[in-house]
């Protein structure tokens, strides 16, 4: 869990929110649906959702100067322009670019949403 000095007249920040209602859903919540694999299951996927959500808070600044960096490089401010570009067959001549580029995308997007996924 993440924790940060708290002073009086504050209270805890975003991400110690999401690890302590993760934590309990984890902890507390999960263990008492054991017997039905249903609720048990719904529960997990919540606390996985909030993991998700913490981890793209954490990651987002070093990540978005990456992404805007890699986009800038084909001449692109957002994904949708980008991947407007690849159907209309703009890019057809960079494939390189574009792949090194989806790469960094895709590398950021797995990073937040399945961090184990590079250990596979």
């Amino acid at each position: 869990m993440i924790v940060s000095e708290m002073s009086v007249y504050r209270g805890p920040e975003s991400l110690e929110l999401l690890a302590v209602v993760a934590d309990f859903l984890e902890s507390k919540i999960a263990p008492a649906f054991a017997k039905d694999r249903r609720k048990y299951d719904a529960v997990c996927e919540a606390a996985a959702a909030l993991r998700i959500v913490e981890r793209e808070i954490l990651e987002n600044s070093a990540h978005e100067a990456q992404r805007r960096d890699a986009l800038a490089e084909l001449g692109y401010s957002d994904e949708a322009q980008l991947a407007a570009a690849i159907r209309s067959g703009d890019l057809d001549d960079r494939a390189a670019e574009v792949v090194a580029c989806l790469r960094t995308l895709t590398s950021h997007h797995l990073a937040t949403t399945n961090p184990g996924y590079r250990d596979e």
